[in-house]
Formats: C-alpha cells, structure tokens, sequence
C-alpha cells in the first residue's frame, strides 16, 4: 500500500507551470502523495452526448467536459490520438520527427537487448489501460499511450493491448506537453505501481530515472546526460550511451 504524507509535495519536475528549462542540472526528489480516486471526484460515470459511440467519427461529436471510461473509447472511431487520465479526454499532437528519432532509438536497443527475454517492449501507439476496481471496460478511466513500455508479465497483453501496469515505462518530452497531462501521468504511473519510469529531455539532452521504492514512492537521483551511460535498476545488464541517442 502506498504511503501518504501528510502534506502533499508536488515532484520537482512539475513545480513549474512548464517544463524548467534546467530540469537536468538539477536533482530530481520524490513525487507527492498518489492520486487518490481514479474518477474525478463529484463527476458522473458518463455523460451523455448526442452522437452514440459506435457513431463517433471527430471529438466534435463529443462532449469533452464529460468523463468517459474504456467502454467508450474502445467503440470510437477517432482518427485523433487520444488518452484517458482519470477519465477526461487529452488529446495528442503529431510527434516530431525529433521525438520519433529518439524513441525508436531507445527502442531499437530495448528490442535487442530483450530478444530471448521474458519481458517486451512495445512502441506507441499501444494502449495501456490501468484499472482499479475491476478489469471491466466499463469500469477502466485511465488509458494511456506511453511512447514507449517493457511489460514483463505476458498475461498483461490482450490483443487491446496491455492491461495493468507495465514494468517500465518510457515517455519523450514534447513541447505539446502540459503540465496538467506530465502530473497526472506521473502520478498514474506511481498509483499502479509501474516499477521505473524513465523520462526523456529532448531539449536538455537528459534521461530522468524514477524508481519505484518498497513504499510505493517513485525515487529518482542525478540526471544522466553527455557521455554518462544510463542504466536501468529493472533490466540488469542494459546500457544506454545517452549522448549516441541524441546525436
């Protein structure tokens, strides 16, 4: 069970009301206390829109101050990348081609390094749906399409996706992020217990290692950057020469 603090401290990556710009000169601290609720508090399950699900074609026919579950986003038929954090809508902007150079960096290296491995890693778009109370579609809020994830229990993998929390999760900043949409996820990440949580500064050229504690508390130390090579807690033996990815 996850251990709250009386007083809750916001990590130092989203004290800003942006993204700092010296976010990797400086030590990364503890995350505050995990979001409490999976649905926001005081909003219905659902809220009726004109357009029936299996009709939806744009988010113009939907009602996006309404909260909505998997069993909703399954049956759309968007084009738009979309995430559900705690049931509001977040839409995703294309990615740069900067962004896609460096995932599939990371991920080229993870995909060799796991080959004849029991975990696998998977590139976005792939849906990670993060239950709560049940593993019912209709009972799911959060679903969340991390650039890049390492799942380790292959009984998390449907053909939807993967269900419950990955063991690593790997996220490239944009300038497209908000605040709102980094906390938030930083927080689902450490709710479901994702055991390390790498974060990527394209602009700094900066990794930032969380690593979840026996507390359920996401820890991180020194950021890496230039020629310092990152190492991962989860995946023993695996190596990243930060300044290659960048190059």
């Amino acid at each position: 069970m996850i251990k709250k603090n009386k007083t809750k401290k916001e990590p130092a990556l989203f004290v800003n009301q942006k993204i700092p710009a010296d976010l990797c000169e400086s030590e990364a601290t503890q995350s505050g206390e995990a979001a409490a609720e999976e649905r926001p508090a005081g909003t219905e399950a659902s809220k009726p829109y004109a357009v029936p699900d299996d009709e939806v074609q744009t988010l113009s026919d939907v009602d996006l101050s309404g909260v909505y579950s998997y069993a909703n986003y399954f049956r759309w038929k968007i084009d738009e990348r979309l995430e559900l954090i705690k049931g509001k809508i977040f839409e995703m902007s294309a990615p740069s081609a900067y962004h896609q150079r460096y995932t599939g960096r990371i991920y080229a290296e993870l995909y060799i390094f796991l080959k004849n491995h029991k975990c696998e890693a998977f590139i976005s778009p792939f849906d990670v749906r993060f239950p709560t109370k049940s593993k019912e579609d209709k009972d799911i809020y959060t679903v969340l399409q991390p650039d890049i994830c390492v799942i380790c229990d292959p009984d998390k993998i449907d053909r939807r996706g993967c269900i419950g929390a990955p063991d690593v999760v790997v996220e490239v900043l944009s300038p497209s992020n908000s605040k709102k949409e980094l906390y938030y996820k930083f927080e689902v990440y450490q709710e479901h217990q994702v055991r390390e949580y790498w974060i990527i500064h394209p602009d700094e050229r900066c990794f930032l290692k969380y690593v979840l504690n026996e507390d359920g508390v996401f820890i991180a130390g020194q950021p890496y950057t230039g020629d310092r090579e990152f190492v991962s807690d989860i995946l023993p033996g695996f190596r990243l020469n930060v300044e290659e990815i960048f190059i």
